[in-house]
């Protein structure tokens, strides 16, 4: 009976030391270590494992390593995938989410975040989560998009006419650089560097970090701050791995993927221009005539809100 005790009670603390096994969490991203993206998600984990010691282990997975962002997608809406941090392809859940193709619809970072706090990040989440069968944890920021191109400075609307520009979105966005004359390009991000340098496309638009990490600047000689599109980022938990997490934890990932937005606007805010700084002697950058590009790209507001409503929008222009 005793040697049965001792083994029941061995048992009992194998069992003990096995829950105490700190839970492997994955956080993948299709964006490089560079992005604002990987930072947030850098933040998430020491706020996490500073609540909850010893509870999880975060592994990073950014650069596609575990698949492009529609992958990403996928695997989180199947559950196959506890996090991840992504961006446009949020978008394209659902065509009211494509407010964020929008051209020029933020006049800056502060605007974006005074509009996030007047109500337009609890309804973008609520969106989400209705139309993408996922956990939405945190909103924060992939950046300001601009246009690089190896032919020319874009400084106003009519530069862009003829050229051949890498895009990622949704319709809302393609059809804002076909508007300009531009002809929207479907490639690779991966690609794009050699399709520029081939002159399957003259151009691309993206974000900062995007331009930087892929090393653009060797191939195009231009970079034009158009700003025309600011595109948030979505740290997101299956819905199958939140509802696995107790309460407590459930409650401090909640909390935590709100309180860390300051911190992740401000490292956004200082990659950027850490960035632009280390490009600016490597390639051409101007400043562009924002108010000719408004006024080239107005209907597509018009062609939104008719599809789509107005309750975004009155956020965002409540805000400004």
């Amino acid at each position: 009976m005793k040697h049965l005790t001792l083994a029941a009670a061995g048992l009992a603390l194998s069992a003990g030391l096995a829950l105490a096994e700190p839970r492997e969490v994955r956080i993948a991203s299709h964006v490089s270590e560079f992005s604002p993206l990987h930072a947030q998600s850098v933040l998430f984990a020491e706020a996490v494992e500073a609540r909850l010691p010893g509870q999880f282990e975060f592994k990073l997975f950014p650069s596609g390593q575990l698949g492009k962002e529609k992958d990403l997608m996928t695997n989180i809406q199947a559950g196959s995938l506890e996090m991840i941090n992504v961006a446009s392809g949020v978008m394209k859940l659902d065509r009211k989410l494509g407010v964020f193709d929008l051209p020029w619809l933020f006049a800056d970072r502060d605007h974006v975040r005074r509009a996030m706090a007047a109500g337009l990040e609890d309804a973008i989440r609520a969106r989400i989560e209705e139309v993408g069968n996922m956990k939405v944890i945190g909103v924060y920021e992939n950046g300001f998009r601009h246009v690089i191109n190896a032919e020319r400075a874009i400084t106003e609307p009519f530069d862009l006419e003829g050229l051949k520009i890498r895009i990622s979105g949704g319709k809302f966005r393609q059809q804002v650089f076909q508007n300009m004359g531009a002809t929207p390009q479907k490639v690779s991000w991966g690609e794009t560097f050699t399709a520029m340098q081939t002159g399957v496309v003259d151009g691309a638009e993206a974000a900062t970090y995007g331009f930087y990490e892929q090393k653009h600047f060797e191939v195009a000689g231009y970079l034009s701050l158009t700003g025309h599109v600011y595109t948030p980022s979505f740290l997101l938990a299956s819905n199958a791995f939140f509802d696995s997490l107790t309460p407590k934890q459930q409650a401090v990932f909640v909390e935590v993927g709100r309180e860390i937005t300051d911190a992740a606007y401000d490292s956004a805010a200082a990659l950027e221009a850490k960035y632009f700084e280390e490009m600016k002697a490597l390639i051409e950058i101007n400043e562009v005539d924002l108010a000719a590009f408004k006024a080239a790209t107005a209907e597509s507001y018009a062609d939104y809100e008719e599809s789509q409503g107005e309750e975004y929008l009155a956020i965002i222009r409540g805000a400004q």
